[in-house]
């Protein structure tokens, strides 16, 4: 019988780590579902504690052992989780007899693709190896941003204008491949997300303003999206606590965030940080905003 919220199934949950607290939320609500995950844990990457979960530790680029692990431990679906720091050398790669043909298109993709590039083709050779990809939001929907503010504040006319700003560069950052976030203050874009992540986007945003080339008296928005490409099995927009405190650090009046495609972590310790720092937290659908509703 399949257990309620998950695909049906007759093998085992994998979740493949890479860093942050995301991978752990995902398996801790895969076994409250009646799942018992087996984590494995990229090296140089995933930095939880899998004490008390069945795991093994893998590089990122090795197909073949992944194969292995998959047989061996009866997996049949796989959540990609957690962020992925560093992309795999060309002579980190070992293919399986069934994605060997594949290798001239992975090294293609390693040297030139953007991270959706490289996403969807870690996908595609863990689907040739045996396993289904599905997304985290399958195994822990109630980790999915609802629309509408998350705490006790809200916008105001000039964060909504913000917003507006913010969505729109956030659009056209994710159709270039490069990341999901952005910040608007007073309607201008001062920083977009890149390589470095959202947290080390805020901490620029408050060197910014620490040095004067942000104005004190204009507060300003983070905005994270989905790309408009993005395969949301993988990599969906996410915050969490440490997300709270670096918009307070930037002097940002809130968050707004893709509601039903961005995950929420710890979302009381979230919540409580943002409404004791006066900041908001919204869930907006980003095809029918518009500047200064």
């Amino acid at each position: 019988m399949a257990v309620h919220g998950l695909p049906q199934s007759k093998g085992r949950l994998a979740i493949i780590a890479g860093a942050g607290a995301l991978p752990h939320h995902v398996a801790e609500a895969a076994r409250r579902q009646g799942e018992d995950p087996f984590i494995i844990a990229l090296s140089r990457e995933a930095d939880a504690d899998w004490t008390g979960f069945d795991h093994t530790v893998l590089a990122i680029g090795d197909f073949a052992a992944i194969s292995r692990t998959f047989a061996t431990e009866g997996i049949d679906r796989v959540v990609l989780s957690g962020a992925v720091r560093r992309r795999p050398e060309w002579r980190d790669i070992r293919p399986t007899f069934r994605t060997l043909a594949k290798v001239p298109s992975v090294l293609k993709t390693l040297m030139s693709g953007g991270d959706d590039a490289v996403l969807r083709m870690a996908m595609d050779l863990i689907e040739a190896s045996g396993a289904r990809v599905i997304g985290a939001h399958e195994v822990v929907p109630d980790l999915l941003a609802d629309p509408g503010p998350l705490g006790a504040h809200s916008p105001t006319d000039d964060d909504r204008r913000d917003i507006a700003a913010g969505i729109a560069a956030a659009n056209a950052l994710g159709a270039l491949d490069v990341g999901q976030g952005a910040v608007a203050v007073g309607g201008r874009v001062v920083a977009l997300e890149g390589a470095e992540g959202t947290d080390a986007m805020l901490a620029r945003v408050a060197d910014l303003r620490a040095d004067g080339r942000i104005s004190a008296r204009r507060r300003g928005v983070l905005v994270k999206l989905c790309k408009p490409q993005q395969d949301e099995r993988a990599d969906l927009p996410s915050i969490g606590p440490s997300t709270v405190a670096g918009a307070e650090a930037a002097g940002l009046a809130g968050i707004a965030v893709e509601a039903g495609r961005a995950l929420v972590l710890e979302r009381p310790r979230l919540v409580e940080a943002a409404d004791e720092s006066g900041l908001f937290i919204l869930g907006i659908e980003r095809d029918a905003w518009k500047a200064g509703r």
